[in-house]
């Protein structure tokens, strides 16, 4: 679920949630500051099959990456005992992209940074944290748009039409109808 004023987050950040207050106060300042991003409710499945109900900042990050902008899914859940504990951050890529695993990257978009690793609640914060991830990607990007292949076309999804080798054209003699 969407959470789009200061009043609905306050009302939907789940009640087992430590420190409510530091909580808000720091997702209101990250979602006024980037626009790309929003509070989301969602259940959270745990390694172990644990599921909660945890409030995630979803959406894009904008990255620089070889001198173009990019913008880059992300999806930072944050923990009951956020702020101290480090959020659970991963790269969510949409259909036409595919994950690039890194030393900052795994196979399933987690993102793994010494920043998460060493995170102290007195000295790292959110928009800290989406800083270095901006940072990060836009010298590795954790994502690459997947290639089509251009000898496959298809069109309406009634028919798939296969450009030959040799480049000559297929004879009614060669046809088949499935």
């Amino acid at each position: 679920m969407t959470i789009t004023t200061v009043r609905d987050l306050r009302r939907m950040l789940p009640k087992t949630y430590d420190h409510r207050r530091e909580v808000l106060s720091e997702v209101c300042m990250v979602l006024s500051q980037h626009k790309n991003l929003e509070a989301v409710k969602d259940k959270f499945v745990f390694n172990d099959g644990t599921v909660k109900n945890l409030i995630s900042l979803t959406g894009t990050v904008m990255v620089f990456y070889e001198g173009k902008r990019y913008n880059i899914p992300v999806c930072l859940w944050l923990n009951e005992s956020y702020p101290r504990s480090a959020p659970i951050c991963y790269v969510k890529p949409t259909r036409d992209m595919m994950i690039v695993s890194s030393r900052h990257v795994n196979s399933n978009g987690e993102i793994m940074l010494p920043y998460l690793d060493e995170w102290r609640h007195t000295q790292c914060d959110l928009h800290s944290l989406i800083q270095v991830i901006m940072a990060v990607f836009s010298e590795v990007s954790p994502v690459c748009i997947l290639q089509v292949d251009s000898r496959l076309v298809v069109e309406e999804c009634s028919h798939v039409i296969l450009d030959r080798e040799d480049n000559l054209l297929f004879c009614e003699n060669n046809e088949t109808n499935c």
